[in-house]
């Protein structure tokens, strides 16, 4: 759609036919952020609306999806049963409310949304498209293949893949693959089912207190040794529910095996079984037997990998999409700029080294939380660096600051960058007690100059709200002043109130 709206002519090869289920589901804030720059930015008004809980609901009820405020985690040390107990919980909240929450994309519709909307912006669309091959000359791409029994050929000066791992560019052009350092080999079963109940209506948490959020409206993972579960509740009755694995688990399991696969896993979480105890499939489960991957080019004179087919880690923290978006920013600002321009191929460079090393450091911050699935104090501590990065990064952009946090994770960030990186170096070696509290320290030191959410703040006990005062009091950590974070308050819609009450209801909150 953006290449279209810059007067390029663009054609959008679909190998299947909409709608279809697709994994990749949960946004984040990053994610809606960026989604919301690139509306505005290349004026796709009608994508605007699907950045945010309240006016997806308003604009596009139609369009099934899930409210998230935020990541639960909820740890299952062996033997466990009954509710999981506050000391094994991490609520890490996103939003201070319903009407600027994330979401969760049911890619049936919202894929199928998407492939529409850009036939209406004019872009040519063909399903059903079986590519075989990929000839570049060094100035057009020629792409052949098959479309309901007949030849297909298309001749591109330019091609972006779209297609995932391991997808058509990196089989056509034979680019091979490069280890994803630190990260173990992992394998993946997953559906959709029907009939899942909430935690909370089970009791399968134990609640002291009020959580910072209802606990199922979030991307919620269950932690064990060797794995975890993921639970996404849609608006229209479907869940999206699997487990990641390392390989030794994944044998153990035998995830190949599907459905029985599933009832092995439930068996072993007393608290999944419950809530899954009426569950019925509306899908057929599907097994990934690998899912990391890193190619090993992502960009040649005539094409470009998008993230998501240059290279993938896992689906913990949801990582894929901001990743994908920042992918999809970078690409559009260079068609629109330097496209016909000498300028355009060291920027295509540029952005290939950009997006390995952005994978590279999500493949160490994943590693560094597989190794500690079954410790979760140093897991939820590595979890932190994560959330830390990504609440400054998102805080940043929102002040017109970007240049502040211009890479994933911050992982060029001059001090935070490198330190991160040493922390989880330490936390994935982590065999004692002693090594844990330290890195745990270190980690708690290393985010402080970045953490605008009050992570660092132990009396919390690992819930974490979204509160006004914390990026107050961390408005230096930005170079901002008091008023430019109210004023940032005021136009994302934090207060639930009318617009016009917003920094009153701010002031009266926060103490100077």
């Amino acid at each position: 759609m953006i290449a279209q709206r810059l007067g390029l002519r663009v054609i959008l090869l679909e190998r299947g036919r909409h709608p279809r289920v697709v994994i990749g589901e949960s946004s984040t804030p990053l994610s809606n952020l960026l989604l919301e720059e690139l509306a505005i930015r290349y004026d796709l008004a009608n994508l605007r609306s699907l950045s945010k809980w309240g006016s997806w609901q308003s604009s596009h009820p139609e369009i099934a999806c899930g409210l998230k405020r935020g990541f639960s985690f909820f740890h299952h040390p062996p033997g466990s049963s009954g509710a999981v107990k506050r000391e094994n919980q991490l609520l890490v909240a996103a939003s201070p409310h319903d009407r600027i929450a994330d979401t969760h994309w049911y890619r049936a519709d919202f894929d199928a949304y998407l492939a529409d909307e850009a036939q209406q912006q004019g872009v040519a669309y063909l399903d059903e498209v079986e590519l075989r091959e990929c000839a570049d000359d060094g100035r057009t791409a020629r792409l052949s293949g098959v479309r309901k029994g007949r030849e297909v050929e298309v001749a591109a000066r330019f091609v972006v893949d779209a297609t995932g791992p391991r997808g058509f560019l990196h089989r056509a052009l034979g680019l091979g693959e490069h280890e994803l350092p630190g990260t173990p080999a992992t394998a993946s079963l997953y559906s959709h089912f029907s009939g899942v109940r909430r935690l909370d209506e089970t009791g399968g948490a134990a609640l002291q207190g009020e959580p910072p959020y209802p606990i199922d409206d979030a991307a919620v993972h269950h932690v064990f040794d060797g794995g975890w579960v993921w639970v996404l509740q849609f608006c229209n009755g479907v869940t999206s529910a699997g487990i990641a694995a390392t390989d030794s688990l994944a044998q153990e399991l035998r995830l190949a095996e599907g459905e029985a696969a599933w009832k092995r896993v439930l068996e072993r979480i007393p608290v999944l079984r419950e809530q899954f105890r009426d569950a019925k499939t509306v899908q057929p489960f599907r097994h990934i037997p690998r899912l990391g991957f890193r190619s090993a080019a992502v960009c040649g004179r005539n094409w470009a990998l998008l993230p998501s087919a240059a290279g993938f880690v896992d689906p913990l923290l949801s990582t894929g999409f901001p990743l994908t978006l920042l992918g999809v920013s970078r690409l559009a600002e260079m068609l629109e700029r330097e496209w016909d321009t000498n300028h355009f191929a060291p920027r295509l460079e540029e952005y290939a080294a950009r997006t390995d090393a952005e994978l590279v450091a999500t493949a160490r911050l994943i590693g560094a939380l597989y190794a500690n699935l079954g410790n979760f104090p140093v897991f939820s501590a590595v979890s932190l660096l994560y959330f830390a990065a990504a609440s400054y990064a998102e805080t940043a952009r929102r002040l017109g600051r970007p240049q502040l946090a211009s890479s994933f994770l911050l992982h060029d960030h001059p001090h935070f960058g490198s330190e991160c990186k040493r922390a989880l170096e330490r936390a994935s070696a982590v065999r004692s007690q002693r090594a844990s509290e330290a890195v745990i320290e270190e980690i708690f030191r290393v985010i402080e100059p970045v953490d605008v959410a009050g992570l660092g703040n132990r009396a919390r006990r690992s819930w974490y709200p979204v509160d006004a005062e914390d990026l107050l009091r961390a408005a230096h950590k930005l170079g901002a002043t008091r008023d430019e974070i109210l004023q940032m308050l005021e136009r994302c819609g934090f207060s639930a109130s009318a617009p016009s009450q917003v920094r009153e209801q701010i002031e009266l909150d926060v103490p100077r």
